[in-house]
């Protein structure tokens, strides 16, 4: 009989053993692969959410506060700059954005399709309105830009804005406004006809009216004039940082500040959070080690008697050894399999109370890891009980009859 013969019916004689042994070993996987689970859905939710936000960036006008004070007394702050930029920058704006994005692909290495515009540049002008007794804020927008950029955005009424004489309301102020798709509204010089109306997107979109750019800019006597440009890169890989810092110097009167900056701070705390996870977890892993160490000394004893026969029938240290050692695998492949299910299903459970809305999908690649943590625990846990094991005399076991 060969030795994995062995060691594998020891195992299935001592099954309720070699259950208990492998519990210490499921625990710590178990931990291991919720936390690695939770983790990867927390960030692919984070992902989606920033890709649902729209911008990479947001451009607005270089305004700065001044500090007043007469004789040692404070007066306040003064407002220093336009409030607007120019939309003569728009195509410098662009220029600058897609040149550093396709550098940006270039110097990692990175294909892609470079066919006409890369980022999504959408101009907003911001004003405020009197209709039916109510003050609204209007924002013109360039409606194939704005589409592509929110893509959050549903209609729950009528369509989208097509032509220069549409509005587009936010849910609330539809409602606010009692107004039905297809009715007319007078906004500053212009009469629009209500198009659409947004699906309630728990921003700001619902309190607002969207109509044309162009529309806003007649209407309101701001010609030229943009209150903001939001911007989203092709990907969030993209350089966006260096995006930003390209349009603060070469575009005057603008501040370009890189949404992203924020999105690796929350990352950088989530991937914090995991690393102490994960170590707590490598604590669980070693006492699951000694708990194995603890369980197989035992089951020496237990077995003394055996592994004295197996002596006197001329097994050698090291085949006595090696038997454990097979023992210690089987051990890791069944806490290794049963950790990553439990653990798995463990995210499952304990996941949506982390994240709210968080979807939790079972990580196949998870489990070649399971199992080689179980199973190298294993064996690091079983080499002292097996060399001890290997040192028994015939003479001592045979006492034992």
């Amino acid at each position: 009989m060969k030795l994995y013969q062995v060691a594998l019916k020891e195992i299935i004689r001592r099954k309720i053993r070699v259950m208990y042994t492998s519990l210490g070993v499921i625990i710590g996987v178990t931990t291991i692969v919720a936390i690695l689970t939770i983790a990867l859905a927390g960030q692919i939710k984070i992902n989606d959410e920033l890709n649902k936000y729209g911008p990479n960036l947001m451009v607005t006008p270089a305004i700065s506060d001044i500090s007043m004070s007469l004789g040692g007394l404070s007066m306040g702050t003064l407002a220093v700059g336009e409030n607007y930029i120019q939309d003569n920058v728009l195509p410098k704006v662009r220029q600058i954005t897609d040149d550093l994005i396709r550098k940006g692909f270039k110097d990692r290495g990175i294909p892609f399709e470079d066919v006409g515009n890369i980022a999504t540049i959408a101009p907003r002008l911001y004003t405020n309105a009197d209709i039916n007794g109510k003050k609204v804020i209007v924002v013109g927008i360039d409606p194939a830009e704005e589409r592509k950029l929110r893509i959050w955005w549903n209609i729950a009424q009528g369509k989208y804005i097509e032509k220069e004489d549409e509005a587009l309301l936010g849910t609330h102020a539809f409602g606010a406004l009692k107004l039905n798709v297809g009715d007319t509204l007078l906004i500053g010089k212009k009469e629009l006809t209500v198009i659409g109306v947004l699906e309630e997107t728990a921003s700001i979109d619902d309190y607002q009216i969207f109509i044309p750019l162009k529309t806003a800019q007649v209407a309101f006597g701001k010609e030229g004039s943009i209150s903001t440009i939001d911007i989203r890169a092709l990907c969030n890989a993209c350089p966006v940082e260096d995006v930003a810092r390209g349009i603060n110097n070469e575009v005057a009167g603008v501040r370009a500040v890189a949404v992203k900056q924020i999105a690796s701070a929350e990352m950088g705390m989530m991937e914090k959070t995991n690393n102490f996870l994960l170590v707590l977890a490598g604590i669980t892993m070693i006492v699951g080690c000694l708990g194995v160490i603890n369980t197989m000394m035992t089951s020496i004893h237990e077995r003394v008697r055996e592994i004295g026969i197996m002596k006197a029938s001329g097994a050698s240290q090291g085949q006595l050894i090696q038997v454990f050692l097979f023992e210690a695998i089987a051990i890791g492949v069944i806490g290794g399999i049963i950790g990553y299910i439990v653990g798995t299903i463990a995210a499952y459970i304990i996941g949506p109370l982390i994240f709210k809305g968080i979807v939790i999908r079972f990580v196949l690649e998870y489990l070649p890891i399971s199992l080689v943590l179980a199973i190298l625990a294993s064996i690091f846990a079983s080499i002292y009980p097996s060399f001890r094991a290997s040192r028994i005399k015939i003479a001592d076991a045979f006492r034992t009859l």
